[in-house]
């Protein structure tokens, strides 16, 4: 077993109770045992295709990967009972209900949910509580013994120095970037604009001259669920919706459509679709009132400003970007800009988009740059001044440039090790069957596993 992936593993292996199909495997056999606890065939055929369904990449021998985690989370999760970890059924409740939540909306709707899964969300859940219960046992047991594990510095250089010198990876220069960012205020005129374009629809509509639906599809600026026709499930204790958006949408009846309301996001008109206690499936349009050169001007002198206080010393980035940045990430992550890979405050230019690059071009360590516009994810115009605080050159790994990085990878060897050796010593304490064909090729992975199977004895 080259690499112990657990939590990964056991996750895949845990979401086929939301996604397996209604269309079973016909013959369905025991492909594994430990304990009392059995692995079926069907269990890791099911994982496999709901993974290729997520868009997820199968590797070619994800069978072996995908047993091999589910006899792991076995062994880790008859241990966690044996050892009276506690997982309460309300932490099971609300990892299904985060769960169903997520894949809501990945799909868009309950409904829509329902339709790809074969089943209801009841059914989805109850299907899947018993391997959540399992896979949070399984993470208690694996946090309990890894919690304790730590690196000293002299093991970050024995682990550095294992590693052959041609063998060592080379990295590309990567910049620790802050920014701060203003959206300008379209002006009222464009406001009232859009608020009389978003009041003629509700006019047609009651008109019977089209459709919510219709309308959604063509004229909401929300890429999000524009070709749904504007749908969305919510709920009113989510806090990742729009309060404002909220509150408009729970004010409404069944086929009701509410006022024009006003978010952050813009302006919306919004139709309840169907209602039931604190959850509704609800559609909307959105239009966001385009800011003019106006706008822009007024947001790109105020940042001329701020970039002036910079400049002069009178002011930290820092303390600029807290009190004036309106960018929401930086409210949870602070203004510098994160890797999407590692959540590093280093990041490197595939990491960028394009605009910020070419800007970075023109910086050196220490620089702000002059306040340029840009359009966000959403389609909003902003303006925003880019501050480099630091940049690494192009290098092969060594321990001084590196050392946080190799102190990770050391830590996590580590924790793979102590994890091996802590399941070398479980394992035979358990009763073990592992089908020698089950994963339908070659699995070098579960040797160890095969010589304690009783199947092979």
């Amino acid at each position: 077993m080259k690499k112990i992936l657990f939590a990964l593993g056991a996750t895949v292996l845990m979401a086929t109770g939301a996604f397996a199909q209604a269309k079973k495997i016909v013959a369905d056999k025991i492909i594994g045992v430990v304990g009392d606890r059995i692995i079926l065939q069907s269990d890791v055929q099911n994982a496999i295709a709901d993974a290729s369904r997520q868009g997820q990449q199968v590797p070619e021998n994800a069978s072996c990967q995908i047993l091999e985690q589910a006899l792991i989370s076995k062994v880790m999760m008859l241990q966690a009972e044996k050892d009276s970890l506690e997982v309460t059924e309300e932490d099971v409740e609300a990892e299904l209900e985060m769960r169903v939540r997520s894949f809501i909306q990945q799909f868009g709707t309950q409904q829509a949910l329902e339709e790809v899964a074969g089943k209801t969300v009841f059914q989805i859940k109850e299907d899947a509580r018993a391997s959540v219960k399992e896979r949070k046992l399984a993470e208690a047991m694996q946090k309990k013994i890894m919690d304790g594990v730590k690196i000293t510095p002299t093991e970050v250089r024995a682990y550095f120095d294992k590693i052959p010198k041609d063998s060592l990876p080379f990295y590309e220069s990567e910049y620790e970037l802050g920014q701060i960012v203003l959206y300008p205020k379209a002006s009222r005129d464009m406001e009232l604009y859009v608020i009389d374009e978003l009041n003629n629809y509700k006019r047609q509509i009651a008109a019977k001259l089209t459709s919510f639906d219709q309308l959604a599809r063509r004229n909401s600026e929300d890429p999000g669920s524009k070709e749904r026709g504007g749908q969305y499930q919510i709920n009113r204790n989510e806090k990742t919706w729009d309060p404002a958006f909220l509150n408009g949408a729970f004010r409404l009846k069944d086929g009701e459509i509410s006022p024009v309301i006003k978010s952050k996001f813009g302006y919306h008109i919004i139709q309840m679709i169907q209602r039931n206690g604190d959850e509704a499936i609800v559609a909307h349009i959105l239009r966001i009132p385009p800011v003019t050169d106006i706008e822009i001007a007024g947001s790109t002198a105020k940042l001329d400003s701020i970039r002036n206080l910079l400049v002069k010393g009178e002011v930290a980035f820092p303390v600029a970007a807290g009190k004036f940045t309106e960018d929401e990430t930086a409210k949870f992550s602070g203004p510098f800009i994160t890797g999407g890979r590692t959540g590093s405050s280093f990041v490197t230019i595939d990491e960028l988009d394009k605009d910020i690059v070419t800007e970075l071009e023109k910086l050196k360590v220490g620089d702000y740059s002059q306040p340029q516009t840009f359009t966000d994810p959403r389609g909003k115009k902003g303006v925003r001044l880019l501050y480099l605080r630091a940049r690494t050159e192009p290098h092969r790994m060594n321990i001084k440039e590196d050392y946080d990085k190799i102190s990770s990878l050391a830590l996590e060897e580590k924790k793979y090790k102590t994890l091996e050796t802590w399941l070398d010593k479980r394992i035979p304490a358990y009763y073990i069957m592992v089908d020698a064909n089950a994963a339908g090729g070659t699995c070098p992975q579960l040797d160890k596993w095969l010589s304690r199977s009783t199947a092979n004895r």
